[in-house]
């Protein structure tokens, strides 16, 4: 998939997270969701899934024909319990 994202933003969320937002583009999506917790100004998503075989999160929107990646972590294990379907499920 075509990922893009803000250089200033990717810097961050390593510094955050320990992870690149380039590294969506192989992101392994299992379950997604509309975010409505806040008023973004823009539909948001957030999607649990794997990288590499470990779980992981990413909040993401559409733009311009384009998934624009804003945040990218691990993924805690109760919210892959609660989102993710086991694999033998999915």
């Amino acid at each position: 998939m075509e990922i893009e994202f803000d250089p200033a933003k990717d810097a961050d969320n390593i510094a955050k997270h320990g992870v690149s937002l380039a590294r969506a583009a192989d992101f392994e999506i299992l379950s997604f969701l509309e975010d409505h917790r806040a008023a973004y100004g823009e539909t948001r998503y957030r999607a649990w899934g794997m990288i590499d075989g470990v779980a992981h999160c990413l909040a993401f929107t559409f733009r311009a024909g384009r998934i624009r990646a804003i945040s990218l972590r691990r993924a805690h294990k109760k919210e892959m319990d609660r989102y993710a379907p086991p694999e033998n499920e999915a």
